[in-house]
């Protein structure tokens, strides 16, 4: 059901200019029909307006028999936007590579559409698929409906966060080994230290299959599991190789020559 515009927002407005994508337009789309994507609106542009936040980490907040995959968040503006009083974020576990059926994705945003904002961040930068927006009283039907859906809640806190790697072997010829294999082991080896925290901080694994490194595993982990030869590169020499030579290194840089 459409639900009318609350709030003018010109300097948000300022934000879809240009040619970019903008998050403004994706929150305005999901606030013609959802109310916690309107008062959001309206709380972000007061934000940019006062340049003052107000959100508040108000506790800790999650399902039965879990310590993670919720991340609790409130706003100091409850009276002003009730839709938004409660703001959490919900971890799911991503596949192993990210590899989806349509099926499944749709499954996963007729879940939050139902309850939640309607907001999603594929990906965050551990690599879970992020729910953004939902209440407390929300929280365990999300986690029902998703676990019959074949879905679990990725880590948060203190504790093993979610295995993530690149999509190795399964499309990529440089992978030396297997990622999302390892990846699905590992995050079923250590499922109590993934929901349950335990450590005194996070724990972050990511696995990628070559020394590109594609998941940022050096950047953004604690323990980096990447790919490498286990000897020097072998070459056979005896084997024709096909060289191709295009025009396009010689257009971009004809200025150079003309010069």
């Amino acid at each position: 059901m459409a639900i009318e515009k609350k709030y003018n927002t010109p300097m948000l407005d300022e934000l879809e200019k240009g040619e970019w994508p903008s998050f403004v337009k994706e929150i305005k789309t999901s606030a013609e029909w959802n109310a916690m994507s309107n008062d959001l609106l309206g709380l972000l542009e007061q934000s940019y307006e006062e340049k003052k936040g107000h959100w508040k980490h108000g506790g800790i907040v999650g399902v039965m028999g879990y310590g993670g995959g919720v991340i609790g968040r409130y706003t100091d503006l409850a009276e002003k936007f009730p839709n938004i009083s409660h703001f959490h974020t919900m971890r799911v576990n991503m596949p192993s590579g990210w590899f989806y059926t349509s099926d499944a994705l749709r499954k996963l945003c007729d879940i939050w559409d139902a309850h939640g904002s309607g907001l999603t961040n594929m990906h965050g930068s551990t690599g879970d698929i992020v729910f953004l927006g939902t209440r407390t009283e929300e929280l365990e039907p999300i986690f029902n409906e998703l676990t019959n859906a074949g879905f679990d809640l990725g880590g948060s806190g203190s504790d093993v966060r979610t295995p993530s790697c690149c999509c190795g072997k399964a499309r990529c010829e440089w992978a030396c080994y297997d990622t999302m294999g390892l990846t699905h082991y590992i995050t079923n080896k250590f499922q109590d230290e993934l929901h349950r925290p335990a450590f005194p901080y996070k724990m972050k694994f990511k696995m990628s299959g070559c020394p590109n490194d594609c998941v940022a595993s050096v950047a953004r982990a604690d323990i980096s599991i990447i790919g490498t030869w286990r000897d020097d590169i072998q070459v056979d020499k005896e084997k024709p190789v096909i060289v191709c030579v295009f025009p396009f290194p010689l257009l971009l840089f004809q200025p150079f020559y003309n010069k």
